[in-house]
This record gives structure tokens, C-alpha cells and sequence, in this order.
């Protein structure tokens, strides 16, 4: 049962009886549908439609749990005691906060299933609190993409149940549905397979000189990136070399996505 203990964790505990319906009409997820032994992603969208603070939801007892990185909690925190007014809610943050990730079917108790990995049909699990684990690494905001520079769809949102289209109004949502209907998502976030050791986190990629996207967790020769779609696919049908710095690339396109790459320009097909 492989797992790992991650350090940069905070908690922010969102209670009272206003909790949800306010939640509900602020962030991405669709809180209705979240069950008590899940986490899902979620954000919170600038007016324009992109990714202002990023989380994961889950159901703590009574109360709501947003589980975000440290260095975004006191402000997400902030934000949102702005957007509460006068509701019946109330905020707690715990930071840093003990998140123990863990792999495979033999999760312990009180363990909630990480729904993004879901459809890759792999077993992920998060327990807050501590557990003897194992290193390992996990992509994070503010690695793989800058915070107020990303929509839901540039980080597959829309694909693991982060981004609800059916719930109605929240911040942001008027942007990211028009993206969804017209289909003009054209940054994704893809694997990446070096053909020698990847240069550092944030390197453009690269197409005959013209930038298509940025490189960014980075483990020696593998890594994630999120890069334009449509002209990742125009060169890989023209065999094209795709470069992060002087070092080729493979790209792919998560399996469980249903995604594709397409040498037109738009979305990728499915």
C-alpha cells in the first residue's frame, strides 16, 4: 500500500448552515453531488473565467473541507469571508495540515477516493491525518500552472468531475461554459517524454521556434505540461520537432481523458 506524506498542505474548514448553499453558487464543483467518502477538485474562477484559487472538496461531518496548498490558504480564506457577508458560515483554517495520499484498494479507515483519478482506473485515497508513507511526488499549482493564468479545462477539470456545467450560476461560470459549448479549449495538459533529461519547470516548449506551451513538473526525463493542443497536433502530423529547450519531446494526452490530438485548429477531438 504505497503512500506518500505531503508538507505543504493547509485545511480550511467551511461550517454552518449557509456553508453549502454559499459554496454552491461560488466555486466549480457541483457540492449536490459530492458523497461523504469522496474528494473532488474544485476552484474558485476569476470574473474573466480563470482559475483564481485551486482545492479539493470533501465532507467533513456537517461542515465542507477545502484542502489547498499553503501558500494560497490565508488568501482563498480571505476571499471567500468577503463573499460570505452575512450567511451562516464559518471559516477555520488549519496550516500546514497533515494529508496522507494513498495508492491502491487497501486504503485504512476513514479514508476518502480521490475522484480525478477515476476514470484512469486508478485507486488514489486521502486520509487527514498522519501515516507513515513512502516519498513520492504529486503536481500542484504553482508547479504545473500559475494561479490567475489558467482556466478548469487547461488542467482537465471538466473531464474529473471538478467543473459542473448542470449546477447553475458561480463566479467564473459564464466564461468556462462558453468554452465548454463552443469547444475553443485549446490549452490541455499533456505527459511529457524527454528524449534526455528535461531542463527545469517553466521552460517554453517549443515548435520552429514558436512557443506552444511551458514545461512543468519535471522528473528527469518525464514529466507534465500544458501546451496548445492544436498545435502540438499540427506537429505531430507534420513530424515536427517539439522541443522543451534543445531536448525533444513526446507528448501524450492522458488515456482517460478520451482526448486526441488533432492537427485542426480548436479543441482536441475525442
Amino acid at each position: 500500500m504505497p503512500m506518500v506524506c505531503l508538507d505543504d498542505r493547509a485545511i480550511i474548514r467551511v461550517s454552518g448552515k449557509d456553508a453549502e448553499t454559499l459554496l454552491q453558487t461560488l466555486i466549480t464543483t457541483d457540492i449536490a453531488a459530492l458523497t461523504a467518502d469522496e474528494v473532488r477538485p474544485g476552484a474558485l474562477l476569476t470574473p474573466q473565467g480563470k482559475i483564481l484559487f485551486d482545492f479539493l472538496i470533501s465532507r467533513d461531518s456537517e461542515a465542507l473541507r477545502l484542502e489547498t496548498t499553503e501558500d494560497q490558504a490565508e488568501a482563498l480564506v480571505k476571499r471567500l469571508t468577503m463573499y460570505k457577508l452575512r450567511s451562516a458560515v464559518d471559516l477555520s483554517l488549519n496550516s500546514p495540515a497533515p494529508v496522507t495520499v494513498v495508492f491502491g484498494e487497501d486504503a485504512p479507515a476513514e479514508s476518502y477516493r480521490d475522484h480525478r483519478f477515476e476514470k484512469a482506473g486508478v485507486s488514489v485515497f486521502r486520509l487527514y491525518r498522519d501515516v507513515p508513507a513512502a516519498e513520492a511526488g504529486i503536481a500542484v499549482a504553482g508547479r504545473d500552472y500559475d494561479l490567475q493564468d489558467a482556466f478548469p479545462h487547461d488542467v482537465l477539470m471538466d473531464l474529473n468531475g471538478g467543473l459542473s456545467f448542470r449546477k447553475g450560476c458561480y463566479v467564473g461560470q459564464e466564461v468556462v461554459s462558453r468554452m465548454q459549448h463552443r469547444g475553443t479549449a485549446r490549452r490541455r495538459l499533456v505527459i511529457v517524454a524527454g528524449a534526455a533529461t528535461l531542463p527545469p519547470s517553466g521552460t517554453n516548449i517549443s515548435v520552429d521556434g514558436r512557443p506552444i506551451g511551458s514545461l512543468g513538473t519535471v522528473l528527469d526525463r518525464d514529466g507534465l505540461a500544458i501546451v496548445r493542443i492544436d498545435k502540438a497536433g499540427e506537429a505531430i502530423a507534420k513530424s515536427e520537432a517539439i522541443l522543451a529547450g534543445d531536448v525533444r519531446l513526446t507528448l501524450t494526452l492522458p488515456a482517460w481523458t478520451g482526448l486526441a490530438f488533432s492537427s485542426e485548429a480548436g479543441e482536441a477531438s475525442a
